[in-house]
């Protein structure tokens, strides 16, 4: 039989929903038919998890060591560690105390990914305030999850996609300001940006990718009456990936691009900034149903790219207001965990020709 994949799921900040959702997602059978999934994180919070989810015979397995895991439907293998004071934890609240279980759990599925035990990292989410009160006296600060998977293992040229089905979409900027992310639409980074997402594609097993490039001015600068961004920056970029055997089109203006994307013109679009590739995937992937006052689908998928592992993430933050409620939605979890079992079973198989 085919190894499957270990997935080493981050359990997230344990004051929000991530235990809960990781508990609720790991009932669906068929995800141990993708993969082999372990949760980093503390024990004691993942038992509390069971009970909030309403699962009670779902039995918690500490383990401290890859080799003691079982791999079992209805048993959940937990890689402990001793990191929450339950007297002091509460649900729901910026704590320094969860912030920096959240951050020591990434950096140990890291050091699990990068040492060959795992074969994919799925983080749940963290909350960036706690995370950075937890660590402060550490002389740390991270601005995120990207930022920690890029310092702890030396990457330099790294991007994020987020994916919703069909709908796949990477950013030549992220977490800056939306003045500094005009300044970073440059063509070395655009033409990285594509080599990128053409190799994710392919990842994914999509052989000869089409690359759809966002402009960044109205109009896609309507040939530089709003902006010389295109012709001076992206154009080039597209050209020069082109040249390298890339199927790369563009730019092409934003506000009718995701539409043609989502209706399977093309496999990936580069967005210019955050905002840009976020607000159209997660207007798909977010549902709110009025009549029930609820979210009734919050879907997507958070992949890092241009790291040396493979690393999948929901695409939601921590819910602090759902959380130890037992109502969370696990679609986004689950999304994530197939991404990074596909691409972990791709890596896999191109290792083994």
């Amino acid at each position: 039989m085919e190894r499957k994949p270990i997935v080493g799921i981050t359990m997230g900040d344990p004051a929000g929903n991530g235990p809960e959702i990781t508990v609720k997602a790991l009932l669906h059978e068929d995800v141990y038919t993708w993969c082999r999934p372990v949760v980093i994180g503390d024990g004691r919070i993942m038992e509390e998890a069971v009970k909030v989810a309403g699962h009670p015979k779902v039995r918690i397995h500490r383990i401290t060591d890859l080799s003691e895991a079982r791999f079992e439907y209805g048993e959940i293998d937990v890689y402990h560690m001793d990191l929450i004071k339950l007297e002091q934890f509460h649900y729901g609240t910026v704590s320094p105390m969860c912030g920096k279980a959240a951050f020591e759990c990434v950096k140990k599925v890291i050091e699990l990914a990068m040492t060959g035990k795992v074969d994919a990292t799925c983080t749940n989410a963290l909350n960036k305030e706690a995370m950075n009160l937890g660590i402060a006296s550490e002389g740390l600060h991270f601005d995120g999850h990207t930022e920690i998977y890029a310092a702890y293992t030396n990457t330099e040229k790294y991007t994020m996609m987020l994916a919703y089905h069909d709908l796949r979409v990477v950013h030549v900027s992220t977490h800056c300001s939306l003045r500094e992310a005009c300044d970073r639409v440059k063509k070395a980074r655009v033409l990285d940006v594509i080599r990128i997402a053409d190799r994710a594609c392919k990842m994914l097993g999509i052989e000869k990718p089409r690359v759809a490039v966002a402009g960044l001015n109205p109009h896609a600068g309507e040939n530089g009456l709003f902006g010389r961004e295109e012709a001076d920056e992206i154009y080039p970029a597209v050209e020069a990936a082109k040249l390298e055997g890339i199927l790369a089109e563009g730019p092409f203006p934003s506000d009718s691009l995701f539409s043609k994307a989502l209706g399977g013109w093309y496999d990936i679009v580069v967005a210019m900034y955050h905002d840009q590739g976020h607000i159209p995937l997660k207007t798909v992937g977010f549902v709110y149903d009025r009549a029930a006052s609820s979210w009734k689908a919050v879907e997507g998928v958070n992949v890092t790219l241009g790291l040396p592992i493979i690393r999948t993430s929901v695409d939601h933050g921590t819910g602090f207001d759902q959380a130890g409620k037992g109502t969370s939605n696990e679609l986004s979890l689950l999304n994530a965990l197939e991404y990074a079992a596909l691409m972990a079973d791709t890596k896999m198989r191109q290792g083994a020709e």
